[in-house]
């Protein structure tokens, strides 16, 4: 019994040793702090909430040496001390104890002296940082539940939202694609009321075209029965007149001139084989009955025209003459006919192999109005520059499909209509349309012309045009200089790229603008290019490259044509506009 008890002294000995070298190691600061945290002070004090267990502190406990005389009388008491080491890992548990420094020598001093736990207390200890363990452990898993919960709440309602944005976004493209196939029926509608309107306007003009050919045979064929019952009443007064002379034959003996009348103001003398006739002497015709008097009185006073009647030999072969129109279409000329016909008024010789025009080739017929010299061979060296100087009444002048490389020097004054279209014109310069100021058509299609080869003052002179045919040339962009009056502009068939603000400024009557068989897209055209013009009701841009409907239109706009582009779908306030224009344009014009 008395080892066990100084085994037990020799054990407390030691754990107070232990104590004081450790507690003299701990700096001052640390042990203050310690102890404010203890008092409840200071920033490392315990949150408000219920009080914490006694902290435990485990140290290591003595090593008891074994003394060979004593073995035999505490071997209960070291197999218990064993099993108490194996069980709390060779470790004691004490507890904690302020400490107070000496004033001296700022050592630590126990204020409680240390009392060793028993084995139910240091289990009880244990099983209160168990249970603090569970409750932590059970704590943060809550917590952790708690976070998946409001996660998975969060995933639940984003995913609620994408399936509301996606209902959406379905619930527009339906509707957006309800609205195409609208705007696609409407638009296929408004297409096929084009096309039979269209047709509609063809069949009208086919028959109208058959009504005004039958017309023009009926009156053919009447004029055809008048100029035979003429003939048939020229032939009775011919043999009555015939006949008066042979009864006449007897009493006159001098020779005279004979003429013969046919219509009171016409006449012909007659033909050698007339004369020649054993039957007939040539006598003077006396004047004509008191019927043929009326007659005559009544034709002047109508205003009946006189008939000339034209030597066939003056006519080249191939060729016919109605009237005041001589025409040699297609009669294989080499050369321009020498013609001396005063009253002629049109002479048309296309299709031949003309291949020069002298100065003196119209002074035969200088009352010409109109001359047609088209798919000859002209050059411009080979028109002489006087040929066309002494027509004074020349309206209209036909020049297509020749070889010409400018433009007719000397024209006259009063022409009104000129057409050099597929030519070789390789430009036009600033004194190559002067003196043409009544000119209201000009036509230069299917020529070489462009921007740099046609003088910006080219049109300055023509203050009549008013209809302009440039297609099939080389433009890039709309030529320079065009006249205030112009009316109707055709550029089809070049390489326009760009429409400017300045192109059309001078331009402010325009009616009517082709472009189609260009290079234009909706951003090559400047917002002000034709934005305020009053008088531009028709526009073709078909066959562009556009791929949206170009803005800033006029508003006074009725047709507009963008067949052959790009476009793939036409906004809604398109089709809007499109009934607008469809309700306001004239239905022939559509």
């Amino acid at each position: 019994m008395r080892w066990w008890l100084v085994a037990a002294c020799l054990w407390l000995l030691v754990i107070l040793t232990l104590s004081e070298g450790q507690a003299t190691k701990k700096p001052h600061n640390v042990d203050r702090r310690e102890k404010k945290k203890r008092d409840g002070h200071g920033p490392g004090r315990a949150r408000s909430g219920p009080s914490k267990p006694q902290k435990i502190r485990l140290l290591p406990g003595p090593t008891v040496p074994e003394e060979p005389g004593v073995q035999q009388g505490n071997t209960v008491f070291l197999d218990s001390y064993k099993n108490l080491q194996e069980q709390h890992s060779s470790y004691n548990v004490i507890p904690d104890y302020d400490l107070s420094l000496d004033l001296s020598g700022d050592s630590p001093v126990p204020n409680d002296p240390v009392t060793p736990l028993t084995q139910e207390e240091i289990q009880k200890i244990i099983w209160r940082e168990e249970e603090e363990h569970r409750e932590e452990e059970e704590r943060l898993k809550k917590k952790d539940e708690a976070r998946k919960m409001r996660r998975k709440q969060r995933k639940g309602q984003a995913e609620k939202q994408r399936k509301i944005v996606e209902e959406k976004r379905r619930e527009e493209e339906e509707a957006l694609r309800l609205q195409v196939e609208r705007e696609e029926v409407e638009w296929k509608r408004l297409l096929e009321e084009e096309d039979r309107r269209r047709q509609e306007k063809r069949r009208q003009d086919e028959e109208d075209r058959k009504q005004k050919e039958a017309a023009e045979r009926e009156a053919r064929e009447a004029e055809r029965k008048l100029e035979e019952e003429r003939r048939w009443q020229e032939e009775r007064l011919r043999e009555e007149l015939l006949a008066f002379a042979r009864g006449e034959e007897e009493e006159l003996h001098e020779e005279v001139e004979e003429e013969v009348w046919l219509r009171g103001d016409v006449f012909v003398m007659p033909d050698k084989d007339a004369e020649e006739e054993p039957d007939l002497l040539p006598a003077p015709i006396p004047r004509p009955s008191a019927a043929t008097e009326d007659e005559l009185e009544e034709a002047e006073e109508e205003g009946e025209e006189k008939e000339v009647l034209v030597n066939r030999a003056d006519i080249p072969p191939g060729c016919d003459i109605s009237d005041v129109t001589l025409t040699c279409d297609n009669a294989k000329l080499t050369y321009f006919p020498p013609l001396s016909i005063p009253e002629l008024k049109s002479l048309s010789l296309e299709g031949n192999n003309i291949p020069s025009i002298p100065a003196e080739a119209f002074n035969g017929i200088p009352n010409l109005e109109w001359i047609n010299l088209k798919t000859n061979k002209l050059t411009s060296d080979s028109i002489d520059p006087k040929a066309f100087k002494g027509l004074k009444m020349l309206r209209r002048l036909y020049l297509d499909g020749n070889l010409l490389e400018s433009v007719p020097a000397n024209l006259p004054p009063t022409l009104q209509e000129l057409k050099i279209s597929e030519n070789k014109l390789r430009g036009i310069q600033e004194n190559s349309l002067e003196d043409l100021s009544s000119l209201v058509t000009l036509e230069l299609e299917g020529n070489l012309l462009s921007e740099g080869n046609v003088n910006a003052l080219a049109f300055a002179p023509l203050i009549q045009l008013s209809y302009l045919r440039l297609g099939r040339n080389h433009f890039r962009t709309v030529p320079q200089g065009l006249p205030k009056s112009l009316l109707e502009l055709y550029l089809e068939n070049n390489l326009i790229e760009e429409i400017s603000e300045t192109v059309f400024n001078q331009t402010q009557n325009l009616n009517v603008v082709s472009l189609r068989h260009n290079r234009l897209d909706e951003t090559k055209i400047a917002p002000l290019a034709w934005f305020s013009h009053r008088n531009l009701e028709s526009i073709d841009l078909s066959h562009n490259d556009f791929y949206l409907v170009p803005s800033y239109l006029p508003r006074c706009l009725v047709h507009l044509v963008l067949l052959g582009n790009k476009i793939e779908r036409i906004p809604g306030m398109w089709t809007v506009l499109i009934k607008h224009l469809a309700d306001k344009a004239d239905p022939q014009q559509i």
